[in-house]
This record gives structure tokens, sequence and C-alpha cells, in this order.
């Protein structure tokens, strides 16, 4: 299980515990609840540690890219250079440069567009689990300081 899979149950735990009369709390096994807690305290790092390991894969990916984008562009002035010296050959010289040069700068823009999707669903999804993790903390405190009162008394009527 992920992260969120063992919060997920926590939360599935906590809600579906007896109810404690008159009161907001709440009867939970508390060794099956500190072992879900123990499994997020464990993965958490590793999840954390993905996520920053995404984040260093894209700028060395990114100047990869750049870097494969300055041999290309190296080679089309060579390759123009070469072309000159052919005058016959001008002007198609200059035509296939250009082409070579748009095709890695669109190589390159595609590129770190799919880079950038990537990671910001990584980091969605990484703000989907610690906002699940906050919400439960959240509501763990409310309980403990007997926010839900009200709630549990008006379903005794």
């Amino acid at each position: 299980m992920d992260v969120v899979e063992n919060i997920e149950a926590a939360i599935a735990i906590v809600e579906e515990a007896r109810s404690v009369p008159l009161s907001a709390s709440c009867v939970v096994n508390r060794s099956e609840m500190l072992q879900l807690l123990d499994k997020v305290k464990v993965s958490f790092p590793n999840d954390l540690a993905k996520a920053i390991s995404i984040l260093r894969e894209k700028e060395s990916i990114l100047e990869q890219a750049h870097l494969q984008a300055d041999a290309v562009i190296q080679q089309a002035r060579d390759e123009v250079s070469r072309l000159v010296e052919q005058t016959t050959i001008v002007s198609s010289a200059r035509k296939e440069a250009a082409r070579i040069l748009s095709e890695a700068k669109a190589d390159s823009d595609r590129d770190r567009e799919e880079i950038e999707e990537y990671i910001d669903s990584r980091l969605a999804n990484l703000e989907v689990i610690l906002n699940k993790t906050l919400d439960v903390i959240s509501k763990g405190r409310d309980q403990l300081n007997g926010v839900e009162t009200k709630h549990v008394l008006s379903k005794l009527k």
C-alpha cells in the first residue's frame, strides 16, 4: 500500500468506528490504527523522495534536450557552411538549415511540455496526498477537541 491507500484505510476505520454515547469520540482498534499510521510514516518519505527525484530529473532532461538542440543547431550551421561553398545549392542549403532548426526547436518544445505535464501530474498527486493527510489530522484534532459534539447529540434524537 502506498501513502494514500494507508491514509484512506485509516479514514475508513475512523468513519466506521463505533461512537461513544454523548461524545464526539469513537472506539478505534489502537493496534490496527497504529499499524496503518506506521505504514504511512514509512512510505511517506519514499513518495516524497520520488517527487524530489522527478524534479531533479526534469532539470537533467531539459539540459540534455538543450544540449541535443545545440548539437543539432551546430550540425545545421556546419551543413549551411558546406552548402554555401557550392554556389548552385545555396538556397536549398538555407531552407534545409531552417527546417533543421525548426524541427530541433519543435522537438525541444514538445519534450519540455511532456516533462512539465508529467511533473505537474506527480506534484498534483502529492498535493492530493498531503491535503488528505491534513484533512485526517484536522478531523482527528476536531474530534479530540469535541467539535462534533452537537452533530453526535443531534443523531441521538
